[in-house]
């Protein structure tokens, strides 16, 4: 079986950052991060490196691994197309919808139910997907049909040149109409499935919030991205006393009804990679987020 390399440089945002931990979003683990750095398949400027390394920025780093074994027969996930022409398309994922495969999740996810009709990137078993939303998180994402688009789209969103907006219920009024969080993610110290502003080799993380709607005792908030940590907005929201409505993880389950976080991704805007032309694309709030407000509205 042959293998596939994968080449990334080390953006100024991730200098300082452990190779194995550099390494664990783009592998899908930091545990398969570690295990082909031991096995020599790790090139940092063409020479083999320790998973310790403090990566720097600029550093070229090839990974060459052996593909995945395949993935178990897939369940058909439920998705709806908003957007598509030749070269990507936009998906409105909902909510339940498991991106790609993962350890728990081997079946019916996105990245399965999308096959033959997405292409580019470096692992075939999500081909095409360029950005993730966690299972309970419904909305947006783009997804490319070629390795030329793929890349074009990641370096948007590395650049920050992709519009992603979120609508969120949150307990509380926030201090100000619009507000900046600027606080470094990183893994938590003591639960390892948690994101915490005190956690484990922390990254820049950068959430904006501007006010949609107040009522009582909570408010309806729309949320742009700077970067795209894990659960980057309900950690940054929790973290300063306005935790997500129905997250169950960071603080605020069972809200309004809720049986997952009020968290949607209603808009994602950026320029075509192709053509050059704007990609604006809507998505309106799902029937739960939406019988959640109401309750919230009259103050349930």
């Amino acid at each position: 079986m042959g293998t596939e390399c994968l080449e990334l440089t080390v953006p100024h945002d991730a200098a300082g950052t452990r190779l194995d931990r550099f390494l664990a979003d783009s592998l899908g683990s930091r545990a398969r991060a570690q295990a082909l750095i031991e096995a020599g398949r790790v090139l940092v400027d063409g020479r083999p490196r320790a998973k310790r390394h403090v990566v720097s920025a600029g550093e070229l780093i090839a990974v060459h691994a052996p593909p995945p074994s395949p993935a178990p027969d897939a369940v058909d996930a439920p998705f709806a197309v908003p957007y598509e022409d030749q070269h990507l398309l936009v998906v409105d994922k909902p909510a339940g919808v498991v991106v790609h495969p993962a350890r728990g999740h081997r079946s019916g996810t996105l990245a399965q139910a999308l096959a033959g009709r997405s292409a580019g990137g470096y692992e075939p078993w999500r081909a095409g997907i360029v950005h993730r939303l966690d299972r309970d998180t419904s909305g947006l994402l783009v997804v490319a049909k070629s390795d030329a688009v793929h890349r074009a789209l990641k370096a948007l969103l590395s650049a920050r040149r992709m519009r992603r907006e979120y609508l969120t219920l949150v307990v509380g009024h926030p201090p100000a109409r619009t507000g900046t969080i600027d606080a470094p993610i990183g893994r938590h110290r003591r639960d390892r499935v948690l994101m915490s502003i005190d956690g484990e080799a922390p990254r820049e993380a950068r959430t904006h919030f501007e006010l949609e709607r107040l009522l009582p005792g909570a408010a309806l908030l729309r949320v742009a991205l700077d970067t795209g940590r894990t659960h980057q907005i309900r950690v940054h929201l929790a973290s300063i006393g306005h935790p997500v409505c129905g997250d169950r993880q960071y603080g605020a389950p069972g809200r309004y009804g809720l049986e997952r976080q009020f968290l949607h991704a209603a808009r994602l805007a950026f320029a075509h990679p192709v053509t050059g032309r704007p990609v604006d694309v809507h998505s309106p709030l799902p029937q739960d987020l939406r019988d959640a407000l109401a309750l919230a509205a009259e103050g349930g």
